[in-house]
């Protein structure tokens, strides 16, 4: 693969934006960590939001902190890492190890199953690390606490086995630091999740799985006072320019910006083999942009996919690739973008890109203000536990529901899924949202996303939750009001305690759908809820309805 970084547009015109940016010295006054730039409402944000200019530089004295407790690690015959996280704690060090070909466990789901099956693999030869910025993310805090119950009936000392990633003054490191745990890293704080890859929160797992941190920096050090100059050719800009659809950050006399022909980016893989990378900048952009009732809806996608060799009018395709000659040669592109250039040089490529977008659409790049908003409507369905909803009607064992007025004279699941594609217009996107278990049986029903982006003819995005809800999740609620949601959730038919709380991973990952719905329906946005009350027959049935 190259170590040149560069992104080529084809058929795209982003001169007069990219000139108006060399003007404004946007790229420079970000490296230089200028608050100013995405105005008044987001200068307190962005002044302790900056810290990932210069991860290449301020994250070096990790790395023989890293590689000493890696040794101590391999000298015990502690191999198996396994990752309790979320979002950026959890995408990050799944590209770089996926990349690198080393092994890491990530547990990024409140689902029982795959929980089971972590705990279940190789114990005495395991060590967790739980990663969270905030220290309470209820996810993250379930695994670490079955975890901990885990060793200590197998005769284990816990904390010996335990590395948390934190940032400083958290509920996490208190609990490291009381309990005594094997490793304690403290992130920068002033980074933000999504643009974590370069911190502690990137840099611990992956280093332990044995990827080649060190080589990281260096690949982001290379590239760094190219993403910092202003000038036509800096490839951040470029990007920036085409991912906000031209959009040269004018407003309108009510504030606002008008409306964009293009707002969407399908990113796939085309040779680069930064495998998993699609996913990571689906966070990034998602939660970065969707705001505000504006954004860029980033899918992760793969070559041949419709939004990538026949996309809409409103998506712009990214093709991560091998040497542009190389590919232009055997695939030509339709208008968009190529992107080529190794891990971490993509990784703080994208991360310019984002902030810089966010400039063009007038909105905080750093924030996520409807994250929380599901969290909360979880919090309060586990405190209150109402009854569930009854389903309007059951179809083949699939539970059917849906937000008002959707499922008015609808009696089969072809109907709901039909009423609820209706419901799409020329500007708007599907997102099916599946709280279930993305790596066992479950894991088929991903296979719908093609067939439904063919069927509809509009971008479709697949989450599984409750990972996604830390991504795109604040896109579906924040961004434009063009969504409509398929939710899919299944019965458990082996639940697992959560060791000193009221409520099992099987009710938490129930709450936590039954919340996302009920915000998402909250904002106006068209939910069809189906229930599978037997996973495998349920799936296969989905899939045939569905494509």
């Amino acid at each position: 693969m190259t170590s040149e970084l560069t992104v080529t547009p084809h058929g795209v015109d982003v001169a007069a934006v990219v000139d108006r940016l060399v003007a404004d010295r946007v790229a420079s006054r970000i490296s230089a960590k200028d608050a100013t730039l995405w105005g008044p409402d987001a200068e307190s944000e962005a002044s302790i939001r900056l810290g990932w200019t210069d991860l290449h530089e301020t994250s070096r004295p990790l790395l023989a902190q890293i590689e000493a407790l890696y040794a101590e690690l391999r000298a015990e015959g502690l191999d198996r890492i396994v990752l309790a996280g979320m979002g950026g704690s959890s995408l990050a060090p799944e590209v770089i190890t996926r990349t690198a070909g080393v092994e890491l466990t990530v547990l990024d789901t409140t689902d029982p199953a795959p929980v089971r099956r972590a705990l279940a693999d190789r114990l005495e030869r395991t060590v967790l690390v739980v990663s969270s910025k905030s220290g309470s993310t209820v996810e993250t805090d379930s695994q670490r606490r079955v975890f901990e119950a885990a060793f200590t009936a197998a005769g284990i000392d816990a904390a010996s086995r335990m590395v948390a990633v934190t940032d400083p003054g958290s509920a996490l490191a208190e609990h490291a630091e009381k309990s005594g745990y094997r490793g304690l890293f403290l992130a920068d704080p002033n980074v933000g999740g999504r643009y974590s890859a370069l911190t502690a929160f990137g840099l611990v797992p992956s280093g332990l799985a044995g990827a080649d941190i060190a080589g990281l920096l260096d690949e982001a050090a290379a590239v760094a006072d190219l993403l910092a100059q202003d000038s036509p050719d800096n490839p951040a800009l470029v990007l920036a320019a085409a991912m906000s659809g031209d959009h040269d950050g004018t407003q309108d006399a009510a504030g606002s910006t008008p409306g964009r022909a293009r707002d969407k980016i399908a990113i796939a893989n085309a040779g680069s083999g930064l495998a998993g990378f699609p996913d990571w900048a689906e966070q990034l952009i998602a939660e970065s942009t969707g705001k505000l009732g504006t954004g860029v809806l980033p899918i992760a996608a793969e070559s041949g996919d419709p939004e990538i060799d026949h996309p809409p009018a409103d998506v712009l395709p990214a093709r991560l690739s091998a040497p542009v000659s190389d590919v232009m040669a055997a695939s030509p592109l339709v208008a968009g973008i190529t992107v080529t250039g190794p891990l971490a040089a993509q990784f703080l490529l994208w991360e310019y890109a984002t902030a810089v977008a966010g400039r063009l659409l007038g909105i905080n790049p750093f924030d996520q203000p409807d994250v929380e908003s599901a969290k909360v409507a979880a919090r309060g369905m586990l405190d209150a536990t109402p009854e569930p909803e009854p389903a309007t009607f059951v179809d083949d064992g699939v539970e059917v529901r849906g937000s008002a007025g959707l499922l008015d004279g609808v009696s089969s699941l072809e109907g709901a899924v039909q009423s609820l594609l209706s419901q799409l217009d020329n500007g708007g996107y599907l997102a099916v949202m599946a709280y279930l278990d993305r790596e066992g049986e479950d894991s088929g029903l991903a296979q719908v996303r093609v067939p439904l982006s063919r069927r509809t003819g509009r971008p479709t995005t697949f989450g599984w939750g409750p990972r996604f809800l830390h991504s795109t999740g604040q896109y579906h609620k924040g961004g434009p009001a063009q969504g409509v949601f398929l939710q899919v959730t299944g019965a458990v038919s082996e639940d697992l305690d959560i060791p000193d709380r009221p409520f099992t991973f099987g009710r938490l990952i129930a709450a936590q759908a039954a919340g996302d719905a009920q915000v998402l329906a909250d904002h106006g946005r068209p939910v069809l809820r189906l229930h599978l009350t037997d996973r495998v027959s349920g799936i296969q049935r989905l899939r045939e309805v569905l494509s």
